[in-house]
C-alpha cells in the first residue's frame, strides 16, 4: 500500500494509480496525458508568498506547472529556482508573441524553465478577429512567431478564450479559420471552459481539431456567457467535477492527442487550494 503522499506524487507525474479497483493498464494505442496546473490560478497567493504557494501545489500532488506571469520583483531565473526547490517542472509557458523586446524574453523563459511548449495566452480580445482580413493578419503574425520558435527548437501554440468560438466570419467560427489556415505544426491549447462559455460543445470541438490539440485547459463552473466577461469579471469557477463540464466525454473525444491536461481556475468563490486539491483528486480518481 502506498502512502497518500507517494500516491499523489506518482499521480502528479501523470502515472495513474494501478492499485485503483477496476484500473485498466493502458495498451499500446493509449497514451496518457500528464497533469499540470496553470499558475495564474494562484497569482494572488504568489504575490503574498511565492514559496509557500509553490509548496502547497507540490503538497497537493502536482509535479508540473504552466507558467503565466510573476510579480515584477521576481526574475525568471529566480522563479525557475523556486520551482526547482519544490520539485515542480514546467510543462508549458504562457508568453507574449516574440516580436521586438519580447524575443529575448521568449528565449529566456524557455531556457530557464527547460520548457519547449511556448503558448500565446491570447488576452485580451483582438478586434481583428471580427473580420476575415483581420484574422488573416493575426494568422500571419502567428506564423512568424512559429517560425521563430522552430528556429530555436521550440514549439508554438495558441490558447483560446470565448471569442474564437463565438465570433463568426464569412459563415465560419474564428477557430475554424485558424485551424484551416495556420501552419499545421502550430498546436492548440484548447481551453475547454471558454469553448463551453461560447456556446460550443468542447467534446465536439476537440474531436474536430484532432491531433492539433496537444494541450487542454481543464476548468469547471457555470460556463455561461454574460456581459461581465467583457470587464474580465467571470463567474466564480468550481473545483473540476463540480460544475457543468463533462470531462470524461471531453477527454474521450480528444482520444490520445493531448499531451497535457492543465487545471486552471481564473476565479473561485471557495479556498483556491481546497478547490485545486478537489480537482486533482477528481482527475486521478476518475482516471482522467
Amino acid at each position: 500500500m502506498k502512502s497518500r503522499r507517494e500516491f499523489l506524487q506518482l499521480s502528479g507525474m501523470g502515472l495513474l494509480a494501478a492499485g485503483f479497483p477496476g484500473f485498466i493498464k493502458p495498451n499500446h494505442a493509449t497514451r496518457l496525458a500528464r497533469l499540470s496546473v496553470q499558475l495564474y490560478t494562484v497569482r494572488d497567493q504568489i504575490k503574498l508568498d511565492i514559496k509557500g504557494t509553490l509548496k502547497r501545489l507540490a503538497d497537493i500532488g502536482f509535479k508540473h506547472v504552466e507558467t503565466a506571469f510573476w510579480p515584477e520583483t521576481v526574475s525568471i531565473d529566480q522563479a525557475a529556482g523556486y520551482l526547482k526547490e519544490y520539485g515542480l517542472q514546467v510543462s508549458s509557458s504562457h508568453i507574449e508573441l516574440p516580436f521586438g523586446d519580447q524575443q529575448q524574453l521568449f528565449l529566456d523563459k524557455a531556457r530557464a524553465y527547460q520548457c519547449k511548449k511556448m503558448i500565446w495566452h491570447g488576452w485580451p480580445e483582438d478586434k481583428r478577429y471580427s473580420s476575415l482580413e483581420g484574422t488573416r493578419e493575426l494568422i500571419d503574425l502567428y506564423k512568424k512567431a512559429n517560425r521563430f520558435a522552430r528556429d530555436h527548437g521550440l514549439e508554438f501554440g495558441l490558447h483560446n478564450h470565448w471569442w474564437e468560438y463565438r465570433n463568426k466570419i464569412n459563415g465560419k467560427l474564428v477557430y475554424e479559420v485558424l485551424a484551416q489556415e495556420l501552419d499545421p505544426d502550430i498546436f492548440f491549447e484548447v481551453d475547454t471552459y471558454w469553448v463551453k462559455v461560447a456556446g460550443q460543445d468542447p467534446a465536439a470541438v476537440v474531436a474536430k481539431l484532432g491531433d492539433r490539440v496537444k494541450m487542454m485547459h481543464i476548468k469547471d463552473g457555470p460556463a455561461v456567457f454574460n456581459e461581465k466577461l467583457f470587464a474580465d469579471n467571470p463567474d466564480p469557477m468550481t473545483a473540476v467535477g463540480k460544475g457543468t463540464q463533462n470531462f470524461p466525454a471531453i477527454i474521450k473525444a480528444a482520444e490520445n492527442h493531448p499531451q497535457w491536461l492543465v487545471v486552471e481556475m481564473d476565479k473561485t468563490a471557495t479556498d483556491v487550494f481546497e478547490a485545486l486539491q478537489e480537482s486533482f483528486d477528481y482527475m486521478i480518481h476518475n482516471k482522467l
